[in-house]
């Protein structure tokens, strides 16, 4: 009977997750879409974070990755694509990866912004053959409750992280083992 109730949480989840991610979900974005992507996602998020807004005006530059993939059993991954922003205009393509292992089981679609404050972390961004964030210089990432705290004036990090559009049932979020790497488009 446990076997059962097993497969039927395997079949549901696999699913689900062809539902949800789609038929071509690993198909790679054209610098076009990801352009379009990356300015919608960052309107959208100004609109609904006054904070995200007033950071965005003062930020050096914002890395915006609007579609990000993540699914798991047991093992997991997630995997998108997002433009760097510099006085609004596209200076740079980045894809985000990373993997984990635990007690895990689910599929999400969201999508999040990095407000690089300061010349040097955006040196970091591309002197570094890719970098794992969590390691890099002091990165904040901005929830509904921490952003209201937030204001340019008592902003000292090097950079803030905003969640954005998250759908689908795949428990917590975050940055901790997640690499970003340049790519040409």
């Amino acid at each position: 009977m446990r076997y059962l109730h097993f497969a039927i949480i395997v079949c549901l989840f696999t699913a689900f997750a062809v539902a949800f991610v789609g038929p071509n979900p690993a198909a790679a974005a054209s610098a076009a879409e990801i352009d379009r992507g990356a300015q919608n996602a960052l309107e959208k998020l100004y609109a609904k974070s006054a904070k995200a807004k007033e950071l965005g005006e003062k930020a050096v530059a914002i890395l915006v990755f609007p579609d990000i993939y993540k699914a798991g059993f047991i093992v997991g991954g997630q995997y998108g694509e997002g433009a760097l922003l510099r006085d609004g205009k596209v200076i740079g393509y980045y894809n985000t990866v990373s993997g984990s292992y635990g007690l895990q089981i689910g599929v999400q679609k969201y999508g999040y912004a990095l407000f690089f404050m300061t010349d040097s972390m955006l040196k970091y961004l591309d002197k570094s053959d890719g970098w794992e964030l969590g390691t890099a210089p002091n990165i904040v990432v901005a929830d509904k409750g921490a952003a209201t705290g937030i204001s340019t004036t008592s902003a000292q990090s090097d950079a803030y992280a905003f969640f954005f559009a998250q759908e689908g049932l795949m428990a917590g979020l975050g940055l901790q083992g997640t690499k970003i790497t340049k790519i040409n488009k």
